[in-house]
Parts: C-alpha cells; structure tokens; sequence
C-alpha cells in the first residue's frame, strides 16, 4: 500500500491526516485546542443516556419525545450487505484454497444432514476440534439455506460473546435500532417475532446460558458450531448433537495436491500419509503442510520477501528432488518453519499477534504497526499457510500456532509492541472520522492491547494502558457494544489503579455504575457510584460528584419502585434541583455499602485507594473524615458538660428555698437537730433544661436537688471527667454520723460561678442578698450552641456547690 494514498476509514480503517477537520474528536482526549469532545445520546431501556468521554456519562429518565419508534425490519439487500461489511475480508494475495467458496471435501453428507435439520426448525451443535473446519461447513449450511426462513440466514460469531450481546445482535441484523438499546422485556418482544435460520460460530458457553438464548428466540432455528472442551447443553435442551472429525486419506491427499497446485510425487504421498495417520485427518494440518512443501518448491529456499509464495508453479519446475523433505518434528509444529521463510513484514505480524493473546490487528492497521507498508498483503500468505484463521470480523492465530511461535522466541519484546499498539489504537479510536461502529469493529485487538499491558501489574505502561482506555470505551459505548464497553472499563480500572491515577480511577469507577444501571444491577451500580464519589470528593471533583449523584438518586428509585413493584418512575420536572453535593470530607465519609478486600498500592499526595468497587472509597476517605469525627466529639465533650452544670444550678436554687423556709421563723426543728423539707418540689416547677444541651451519647441531666457527687460525676463523659480536689476523708452528705450544720447569716452564696449555655462563658457575679436565686440558663438561648467549660472549672466547683448544698438541707439522702 502506497503510503501517500489517502484513504477514507470506510476503507483502510485508517483516517489520513485532514480528515474531517470540522468534526469532533470522540474519546478522553482532544486532538485540537478548538475541538469539542464528541458525546452521543443513545436510549437504553427507561434511560436516556448521553455517553461524555470526558466527565463521564450522564442518565436521566428517557422523555417520551425521545423514545423510539416501533423498529423497522430491515430489507434483503441491506442484510446482505450488513452480513458482508461483518465478515472478515480476504486479504490481497490469499490462494483460492483459503477462500471460504472453496471445495469441501467429503462433507457433502454432512451439509445435506445439517440443512435437512435446520429446514425442520431444529437446532444443532456442531462439536469438532480447532481444525477440523468447522466454519467452513457452516458457510456452505448458510448458502445452501438461503431463502428458506423469512427473516432469511443470521451469520453471528460467539468468539468472546456473552448470551445477551448475541441477542442483541440478532435484533440488529434484523432490525434497524440506531442508538437504541431496549430494556429486557422490550427485546424478548422483538426476537419473539424473527424468524431466521441463525449460524453461529465459535460458541463458548452452554447450560443455562444456552437455554436463555433459546428461549429468548423461539422462532429461530440455531446451527452452533463449538469445540469440545466448551460446555455441553443442559438436559432436556432441544439441541441435537453432530460430531465432526477429520476427512479421509482420499480427501486428506486431494485437499494437498490443491493446495500446492500440483501432482504429488510418489514421496509426497507416502509422506502424506503419515501425515494423515498423525493428524488424524484434520484439514487445517494439510493446508500447513502445503505450505511446507511451496516453501521446498522454491529454488535455493530462498525466503518470501513480499507476495508471491503462492503464486503459480510452472509446469516445467519440479519439486527438489534432492531437498528432503519435512521431518516429523517440522510437520507437527510447522508454525516456527513457515514463519521462518516468511518475509519481514509477516514475521513483524506473527510477533504483534503473539503480543496481542492471539488478537491479529485489521489489515489496515499493518503497515503503521510494523512500519511496512507491505505489511497488509503478507496478511493473504499467512492465511494460505493456516497460520491464521476467521474470528468474527477479523483474523486470529490458528490453534496452537502462537504457542509454537512462543517456544521458537516470537515473544521476545511483546510488551514493547503491546505498548506500541496502543498508542496506535489511542490515537486511531479518538480520531474524528473514525465512527463508533469501526472501533466496537476492532474491539478485540484494541482490548487484547489493554490486558497485555496490565497483565504484569507493574505498572511500566500502564499510562498508556489508562489513555487506550479512556478513548476507546466510550466509543464501544457508543457503537453499542457493551460488552466490550465494560472489558475496557475494568481493564481501565486496573490500569488506573497501577498507575495511581486516582482521577481516571474514579471515571472508570463511574462508567462501570451507569453500565450497571443500564442492566438493572443495582447493588453493584451503587457499589461503584458510591466509589467514584468518594474518590471524587477527596479530589474535590464536584461537577464529577454532582454526575455521580444523580446517577445514585436513579438508583435509589429503581430500589423504591422495584419494593414497591410499581413501574418506571416519572421523568423530572424542567428545573428540577439537582441534589446538592456535600463537602469533600462529607462525601467520602459516606463509604460504600459492598466493600471488598483487595490490594492496595499507595498513591503520592492521596490516600491508599483499591480497585475493587466500594473498597476505593472507604480506604480513600479515612483522613478526610477524621476533622469531622474530631468536630463531632468536642461538640458533645461541651453538651455533656453544660448539661452538668445545669444541674449544679439548679442544686444550688433548691438550697435557697431551702435555706429561706430555716431562716423564715417556723418551728421547723425536729429533735437531733435535722431540718427537713416536708413539701417536695413539684415536677412543673422544676426548671427546664435546655433542649440543645442533650444527646444521645450523654445521660440526661439531674433535676433534683438530691443529686451526689458520685453521681454528677457520672453524668459527664469518663474521658472528660475532671478530678475533685476535696480529701478523701471529708464527711459527705450521706454519712449518717456525721452531725448537722446549722444554717449560717449567708447558707446559700454559690462559691461556684455558674455559666449561661450561651456561645461564650460568663462569669454572674455572687448576689448580696441571701434570698435572691442565682441565675438559671436561658432555654431560649438564640445560638443554640453548648457552653464550653474547662475541667479545671467544672470539676471542683460543681462538687463543692452540691456538697454545701445537701449539708445545708441536713437530709443524709435529701
């Protein structure tokens, strides 16, 4: 490929410098200072979800205006032409063997067996081992059904796809949905109504998962195609099942001579025969060793240098005949010797599959990965050589082609060009002109990248790692497919964590709660909303929190309504106020609700946060809170104390009434000397304390006059408790040997200096008369705040006032 050719993304799925100037940039990242962030609003279900690349996505419930239409069903020619934009096409250089319109051998009994099934409305797995060709018997199923159903035949692939993403693209290759993502019920409604014969390769689940997606499809004949070691179908599942193993010498030899597009000697075909015994027949090691015996055909051995190993061998060039052939070592592992004499730019495309787990990049990308530009045509000859293989919509390594390719040093350097691919993929998923439904396209490269640099948890490209994140998840978000939408999020979560970007993490945090949302999983949505606020309010993010917090009042209503089993809740009024965000201490204090263990790595200039939802926040806000803890405690350290002292006024009030009726004239001795009240005070003529100066962390206040030291000593905190001076021998009020003390001129003058619960202390001065009352505290006080005492003034005054009280009254127990 020309390197100055500019090519449009529909093509090459590189956009050319100056493409789409005007357009916005889509992902984490601006390609220009004037260039907005490009956000897409797409209906999910009830919600109406705007995806922002930057600040995170945004839900609200959906208005009815924005809800969609009854979907259309799509015509013939556009479900053509979608099957063909969806398979994976044949690179420049592919021999006629490989294409998939190529003769099968001896499956003729087989096809007529499946098609006979599927016309039924019968379902069928088809079980085989990697290279036995299995997709290239469902293709010829597929032509050979075409016309047959009315909604005619669905291609799918199940390579890394869950139950629901098969659903959902099976609504979509029969119906047009833009930016629509129905609910659960809404989509069992649609599947309910197609009628299609649905192929579907690479199938990697079964049991109960498989029986959902019968369900869900019952008017759907399937025809699975899957390999051993994948789960069986549950019991009583109405599946049937068909095994395929490997085609017969007869074939085995034909499917060679083809291959090299010559006879086989006499040699070739007793060397073909062991082959075959080895192999057990299976076609993908045949085509291998066609390859092997082109590579012999060559004069001198010379390497592949570009295209042209499976150009047309001329008639008068006959094989080596002094050149061995393949040892049975080289024919059991052939990948390192086919690699081997393979030109540079497809061993640099065997090096960057083995680091992407197998993952081969779209042809496009070739030449930017590998700096060749011929890089994109090496792609046809190692598809003829069966070094790769179909996945979907692109090329993976053919089974146990990168662990052969592994052992001979392919691997060397494979997290540098992981590194280098995603950069790449950075810059081409957050291009302008690149649209949502080509990055969801290249999912699987793009995701292999992001696992292949977290995979060593040492966080050395785990930068990058994080970028690659931010760009491409919102454009799988937006391409609608979700399932690779949250593969990026969570490998951006870890990322961001290695990293220690605490930022990142919380966005990532936040993505991972809309999604769950989206999918009615409301535990783990609040889970990882309370997290990303959390790390939001310690880095005081608050247009983030403020997302973070509408997101969360979803939830809590989807909670409400699903208790209350009512239906979608109204959308909210124009101008509704949005919950207001508490401070940063206040917001992470809040903690999640399902914490979890996990590893905790420290982060310079933040608290030690995790990756695991809800543990991030908990961990992430212990500093932050403590002012808040240590606020809250001093205010009912200053409660409990004033709520003491209001006692020892009201102590000191009784004395005087006390003192008023000795002094007043009355025969009111008794014999022994003792004074005694006969009229107790009144419940209501008690005075009242003051609300504000009770909590639920003290003991109410004394309110009579009866009151010990021992027990307004209990009254306050112990860790407050201040010390009384008095000795310990001192006679106290209820000791009972302890003889009466006649009232003197002035009984009642408080030697304490009572305080008012007001903001500041205040000192009453003593009162000249004996019968004036000293000053109650205000109930009314308009500050509402506790007086703050000292101990070294609470303590000791408060018990000298109750002391001289009780004595004065002359009651051991008053």
């Amino acid at each position: 490929m020309d390197p100055n050719t500019r090519r449009g993304p529909d093509e090459s799925g590189i956009p050319a410098d100056g493409d789409a100037p005007g357009a916005p940039a889509f992902g984490g990242m601006r390609t220009g200072p004037e260039e907005p962030v490009r956000t897409v609003r797409l209906v999910a279900g009830r919600y109406l979800v705007t995806v922002n690349p930057l600040d995170g996505s945004e839900m609200e419930p959906c208005p009815p205006g924005e809800r969609p239409g009854e979907p259309a069903r799509l015509t013939e020619e556009e479900r053509t032409e979608a099957a063909r934009a969806a398979a994976p096409p044949v690179p420049p250089g592919a021999p006629v063997h490989a294409s998939r319109t190529a003769t099968l051998e001896e499956r003729g009994e087989e096809t007529e067996r499946l098609v006979r099934l599927l016309t039924r409305g019968r379902s069928v797995r088809l079980t085989g081992p990697s290279g036995a060709g299995r997709t290239r018997l469902l293709d010829a199923v597929a032509t050979a059904c075409a016309g047959v159903a009315p909604d005619g035949v669905v291609r799918l692939s199940g390579y890394h796809r869950t139950p629901t993403d098969l659903l959902y693209e099976l609504l979509a290759a029969v119906h047009r949905t833009p930016q629509y993502r129905p609910d659960r019920d809404e989509l069992s409604r649609l599947l309910a109504g197609i009628g299609a014969i649905v192929v579907l390769d690479d199938l990697e689940f079964g049991g109960r998962a498989l029986d959902e997606l019968l369900d869900a499809t019952p008017e759907c004949a399937f025809l699975f195609s899957a390999t051993p070691d994948v789960a069986a179908p549950s019991p009583g599942c109405p599946v049937e099942e068909i095994r395929l193993g490997g085609i017969g010498r007869g074939a085995s030899l034909r499917l060679l001579e083809r291959a090299v597009q010559r006879p086989l000697t006499d040699e070739e075909v007793a060397w073909a025969a062991e082959l075959w015994a080895e192999s057990e027949g299976l076609p993908l090691r045949f085509v291998q060793a066609a390859a092997l015996l082109r590579l012999r055909d060559r004069p001198g051995g010379a390497p592949v240098d570009g295209p042209g190993l499976f150009a047309p061998v001329s008639a008068g060039v006959p094989g080596q005949p002094h050149a061995p052939l393949p040892s049975a070592a080289d024919t059991a592992a052939p990948a390192p010797v086919i690699a081997g004499r393979l030109g540079p730019a497809a061993q640099e495309t065997l090096r960057f599959a083995v680091a992407l787990g197998g993952e081969l990049p779209h042809q496009a990308h070739l030449p930017a990965l590998t700096q060749d530009t011929h890089a994109d045509a090496a792609l046809g000859d190692l598809l003829g050589c069966g070094l790769i293989t179909p996945a979907g919509g692109h090329y993976r390594l053919a089974a146990t082609v990168r662990e052969q390719l592994t052992a001979a040093g392919y691997a060397d350097g494979a997290t540098a060009r992981a590194h280098t691919a995603a950069q790449h993929y950075a810059w081409w998923a957050g291009h302008p002109s690149v649209t949502p439904e080509r990055a969801a396209a290249e999912a699987d490269a793009v995701l292999a990248a992001m696992a292949a640099l977290t995979a060593g948890r040492d966080g050395g490209h785990a930068s990058a790692a994080v970028l690659l994140a931010r760009t491409a998840a919102p454009a799988f978000a937006a391409g609608l497919h979700w399932s690779a939408w949250e593969r990026g999020l969570r490998h951006g979560q870890e990322a961001a964590r290695l990293a220690g970007e605490v930022a990142e993490e919380a966005y990532f945090h936040h993505e991972l709660g809309v999604l769950a949302l989206c999918g009615d999983s409301l535990d783990r949505a609040r889970a990882e909303l309370e997290a990303s606020i959390g790390l939001r309010g310690v880095l005081s993010d608050r247009s983030g929190a403020v997302a973070g917090r509408r997101a969360l009042a979803l939830v809590a209503d989807r909670e409400r309504l699903s208790a209350e089993g009512t239906g979608t809740p109204p959308p909210p009024a124009p101008g509704a106020a949005v919950p207001p965000v508490p401070p940063a201490a206040a917001v992470a204090s809040t903690g999640p609700r399902h914490a979890a263990p996990g590893p905790k790595t420290p982060v310079a200039g933040v608290p030690v946060v995790t990756s695991r939802a809800g543990h991030a926040a908990k961990k992430a806000d212990e500093t932050a809170v403590q002012p808040a803890l240590a606020a809250r405690k001093s205010a009912t350290t200053r409660r409990n104390l004033t709520a003491a002292g209001a006692g020892v006024l009201l102590a000191a009030v009784l004395g005087t009434v006390v003192t008023l009726g000795a002094t007043s004239g009355g025969d009111d001795s008794r014999p022994g000397g003792r004074t005694t009240l006969e009229q107790p005070a009144e419940p209501d003529e008690e005075p009242a304390t003051p609300a504000d100066t009770w909590s639920p962390e003290a003991p109410p206040p004394a309110t009579t006059a009866s009151a010990t030291p021992s027990q307004e000593e209990s009254a306050s905190p112990s860790t407050e408790a201040p010390t009384t001076d008095a000795p310990t021998g001192s006679p106290t009020p209820t000791d009972p040997s302890t003889a009466p003390t006649r009232p003197t001129g002035r009984p009642t003058e408080p030697t304490s200096r009572p305080t008012r619960p007001t903001h500041r202390p205040t000192e009453p001065t003593p009162t000249e008369d004996p019968t004036d009352e000293p000053t109650t505290p205000d109930p009314t006080d308009p500050t509402g705040k506790p007086t703050d005492q000292s101990p070294s003034a609470s303590g000791p005054q408060t018990h000298s006032s109750a002391a001289r009280t009780a004595t004065v009254s002359g009651s051991p127990t008053a």
